[in-house]
This record gives C-alpha cells, structure tokens and sequence, in this order.
C-alpha cells in the first residue's frame, strides 16, 4: 500500500504550483507517495508545465473552476483504498524538511486522530495562524482578536507558541494530512463548499463521528497566502461569505442560522457606511480604504441582489457578472 497521495488543486497559479511540486520531491524521502494535480480550468499554461517538468505527477484536467472541494474530491476517489493517507496541499504551500514525515509519524501514533494540520509560516518564519475555532455568531459577529483577549483557552492565538502537539478544533487547510480509513467512514469533502471551510467542515463532521483533529507544531510549512484570492478579491469574500452560510444551514441551529445571515448584513451596511465616510475625509486619496469600500460595496449588492451564483468565482455565462468586475 502507498503511504501518501497528495492532492493539489490549482486554479492560474503555475510558477507556484511548479515550486509546490519541487518541494515535494525535495523533502519526502522515505515514503512512498503519489501526486495528483487537479486543475480548475487555468488558463496560464499550467497544465502542460506539469506536464513537461514532472511526468510521473497525475494530472486531472478540468475545463473549468469547479471548486476546491469538488476538485480534491475528483482526485480521493480514485483508489481510495491504495494509500494510507490523503495530504492535501495548496499551491502557495512549500514543505519544510521532515514536515511530512512528522505529520506521518505523528498519525501513525495516534491512530484516533482523523486530519492533522502542519504549522504554517511566512517566508521569514513568523508563525501563521494554522488552526481555528468552528465557526459560531461570536467568531463571524465580533472581532477575534477580542476574542482571543477575553477567552484565550477557548480562542487559543498564533502568537503562543505551541511546543506539542495538540488537539483543536479546526486546522487550517494549506498543508492537512488525513486518514483515508477516516474518509472513507465520514465521507469526502463536502462540494456545497466551492471555496473556503470546506476543510473546516470536514473537520467538524469528522469529530461528530469520534475522529480528532489535531495541529502538529513541528511539521513546517512557508505559506504564502492567498495567492488565488488576489487574483479575485471581492470574488473571493462573496464566496467566502456564502461558505459560512452554507456551514450554519447545514451544522447549525436555524435560529443561529437566521440570525447570522441578518446580523452579518448589518455588520457589512455598517461597515459600507463606515468606509464612505473615511473615503470622503480623504478625498478617495487612499489606496487602502478604497479597495475596503470596494469590497463591502460588493458584498452589500451580493445581498441585496438575494446572493446570486453569478457574482462570486463560479463559472456562469450571466452577463451581470462583467459589469461588475
């Protein structure tokens, strides 16, 4: 049996996908392992870069953006059952050396633990955040930084250093290891999910069937950090928003549901208003403030055009959608 098959889903980022793949090969040593690259539809010429460069990489093309989820999903079905672990890595995400093979050590110990996530860093190794909290109306409602000031045991901080491994609620999915004994029990990742808490889902449905979750502090990862959100950014928190509904409609009360889907509205009209007036008193002169009114302008259309598939990162031939853009 094959110990690892690495999923990577790559949506026009090649430079970054070619560096992920090297760091690969540069650090995995003594296990065996599989590649799948899942392209979303790129049109970068990623593909036939992988293609030439590493040939024993598998490569599943798409014709288009069909989502993370969906996209990793095409990639754990094809033999499930011939590896031992699925890892899931993003493109932005180099491997450290030994970061795999403590991931691995660390599963293979501890054989209740379902998904691990690695310690993610900037370039510089500053730590990243690398694991988080369910998503509740406190954490989506309220700043979490105050969060993590008046409950620290609860909303733990990347600014502790974690010197052991520990178990959380939720890690951050750039670099996660899974068993796939585990997935093969809860299921895949959920496809609802296009772009964002796909993995925090996973994390939640696989703790309510008995598996824990578990952050790996001495398994190092370089994440640079939102390279395909910049490449869309209003996109990008539309769909992000919308995650966070589809995770309360499916885990959450219908109460907290409704209540998160009027309270957030409020939050992004208060924002809006905000960002107008800090725009006039400078004039629209700040770079800064101006991309924030942008984003809450279009989060605040999203809703009130009653959260069309059109505006967001999924593919659609709506002719509204370039109008906004």
């Amino acid at each position: 049996m094959i110990a690892l098959n690495f999923i990577i889903v790559n949506w026009n980022t090649r430079q970054l996908l070619l560096d992920c793949i090297r760091s690969i090969y540069a650090t995995v040593n003594d296990l065996t392992y599989q590649i799948h690259v899942v392209d979303n539809g790129s049109q970068d010429e990623s593909v036939k870069a992988v293609r030439d460069q590493f040939p024993r990489v598998l490569v599943i093309e798409n014709q288009e953006n069909r989502g993370f989820a969906a996209a990793v999903n095409q990639a754990l079905e094809k033999n499930i059952t011939t590896y031992l672990y699925s890892v899931l890595l993003n493109t932005d995400a180099l491997l450290q050396a030994g970061a795999i093979q403590t991931m691995y050590s660390f599963m293979e110990q501890h054989n209740e633990v379902g998904i691990s996530g690695a310690q993610l860093q900037k370039p510089d190794g500053t730590r990243q955040h690398s694991y988080d909290n369910h998503p509740t109306l406190a954490t989506e409602l309220f700043n979490k930084s105050l969060l993590r000031w008046l409950c620290p045991h609860k909303y733990p901080s990347k600014k502790k250093p974690i010197l052991h491994p520990m178990e959380v609620e939720s890690v951050i999915g750039a670099c996660i290891m899974i068993r796939n004994g585990a997935i093969q029990q809860v299921g895949t990742l959920d496809a609802d999910y296009f772009f964002f808490l796909e993995e925090t889902d996973w994390c939640y449905r696989m703790q309510k069937a008995g598996w824990k979750v578990y952050h790996v502090p001495d398994a190092r990862v370089i994440h640079l950090g939102g390279q395909s959100k910049k490449r869309a950014p209003w996109q990008s928190q539309v769909e992000y928003c919308r995650s966070m509904y589809t995770f309360f409609r499916k885990n959450r009360t219908t109460f907290s549901y409704v209540m998160l889907r009027i309270c957030y509205l409020v939050k992004i009209a208060l924002n809006l208003a905000v960002n107008v007036m800090g725009n006039v008193l400078v004039l629209f002169q700040n770079k800064k403030l101006r991309y924030r009114l942008s984003i809450y302008y279009k989060l605040f259309l999203w809703h009130l055009f009653l959260c069309p598939d059109w505006m967001g990162l999924r593919p659609t031939n709506n002719k509204n959608q370039k109008k906004l853009i």
